[in-house]
């Protein structure tokens, strides 16, 4: 079987990421695109690092179950699917499900820690990073997390303060210079979209021909 092309997407939290890849899977169908989120490798509850003030952060290199993610990531890049177990943030009120990915001719990679991670990192074909301003990302944050979490507010905003921000300083904006391409979506990405839409509609097209 046919290695996939490997997409890594990454950017701060509340930059745009998983709108971006969503675009993405609306316009080739899971049969073209399969989209593999470091999101479900996050450690179980107990096991995260505990800050100054008792809180848990889920904001460290160490919240995720690296060589788990890494070991599937290679099954997936080899054509094998892969079955495993939705992570809901903690959320009581969602339940969670089981996820299938199946082998695709695109590979789409995300999570915050994806190019932190040198040997996920070496296996890219291509490097994308969702860039934003610091106060757009902060408000996109406290939409999602209030709306899809269940988080209050006061909890958004320490976690921000405390865990986000510094995480992406040391963890995720300095990878900003060894990617293939920046996206800015401070205002849109429709343009950006529209190039790489264009980029794997190319190599479709070319691997079936």
């Amino acid at each position: 079987m046919v290695k996939p092309y490997i997409i890594g997407i990454t950017g701060g939290s509340g930059s745009g990421k998983t709108t971006f890849i969503n675009r993405l899977r609306e316009t080739f169908g899971a049969s073209q695109i399969c989209v593999f989120s470091q999101d479900n490798y996050y450690k179980p509850r107990e096991e995260q690092v505990i800050d100054e003030n008792d809180e848990k952060n889920f904001d460290l290199p160490e919240s995720f179950e690296r060589e788990r993610f890494f070991q599937d990531l290679l099954r997936l890049a080899s054509g094998e699917d892969l079955t495993i177990k939705e992570y809901t943030f903690n959320n009581a009120l969602v339940t969670p499900k089981m996820l299938t990915y199946r082998h695709a001719p695109i590979l789409i990679v995300e999570g915050i820690f994806i190019f932190h991670f040198k040997e996920v990192a070496d296996l890219m074909d291509l490097k994308l990073f969702i860039d934003v301003k610091e106060h757009l990302k902060l408000i996109r944050r406290i939409k999602r997390d209030q709306i899809e979490r269940n988080y209050p507010l006061e909890d958004v905003l320490y976690r921000y303060e405390k865990h986000v921000f510094p995480s992406y300083e040391s963890y995720i904006q300095p990878f900003i210079d060894n990617v293939d391409l920046i996206i800015n979506n401070n205002k849109t990405f429709e343009n950006a979209l529209m190039v790489i839409s264009g980029f794997i509609e190319n190599y479709l097209r070319e691997e079936r021909a």
